[in-house]
């Protein structure tokens, strides 16, 4: 049996970010790791200038997100200035930067969570649940713009596996994207897996689909 602390991602929007540069700003389907790394990083109360902590943290914590309702995409506009160039100089015009959004199409549409501790795990799992009860910055659901519903604590749980433990939090059967899986299941290569060494880069990573969606994008073709 393994121990998993569940969380709850609702709100009016959320925005998980995917590959970008300064003037499109896509969010991805649902939160990847480097997402839920920072979302439990501030709750913990980890600066971006201390990187032994956010290495600790990275290194300690494994996940897997289910899509519990559907949701649309939007699109906001917004003129940036100083914004960087492909080269990393600041460009001297302003810039008109696209930012995505997931918006619920479903009434209390969401993602639910759940994390589990890496073998010799520095930061524990009873860590991050206090953290995330009390969390020491403000929480938000990928961009400061979009605040959370309800607070994000849902449950704790000894289960076999991530699944069992998702089986058990309503509602079931939507899509689970886990970092755990059989070689059989449709599987996805995303490169989310923040190097914290080298800011802004990041590693590939494996995710497993369980239960996934006909006609899904996110499930790759079979064959």
């Amino acid at each position: 049996m393994r121990r998993f602390l569940i969380l709850k991602l609702q709100g009016p929007m959320q925005a998980w970010g995917d590959h970008t540069y300064e003037d499109y700003r896509p969010s991805m389907a649902f939160p990847g790791r480097s997402a839920l790394l920072g979302l439990l990083g501030a709750c913990l109360g980890i600066r971006r200038e201390e990187p032994a902590r956010q290495q600790a943290l990275a290194s300690s914590l494994r996940f897997a997100v289910r899509v519990d309702g559907r949701f649309s995409r939007l699109t906001d506009f917004h003129t940036v200035l100083a914004a960087r160039k492909v080269g990393g100089k600041v460009n001297d015009n302003p810039v008109v930067s696209r930012r995505e959004y997931l918006v619920p199409m479903d009434l209390g549409a969401s993602f639910t969570v759940a994390v589990w501790e890496a073998d010799a795990a520095e930061v524990s799992l009873g860590q991050v649940a206090t953290a995330v009860r009390r969390p020491v910055f403000t929480p938000f659901l990928g961009r400061r713009s979009c605040p959370l519903a309800r607070p994000l604590y849902e449950a704790e749980l000894e289960t076999a596996d991530a699944i069992a433990a998702l089986a058990e939090v309503p509602p079931v059967g939507g899509a689970i994207y886990s970092e755990e899986g059989d070689a059989g299941l449709p599987q996805l290569r995303l490169r989310d897996d923040p190097v914290i060494v080298r800011p802004r880069q990041f590693a590939s990573r494996r995710v497993y689909i369980h239960n996934p969606t006909p006609g899904d994008r996110n499930v790759p073709e079979q064959g």
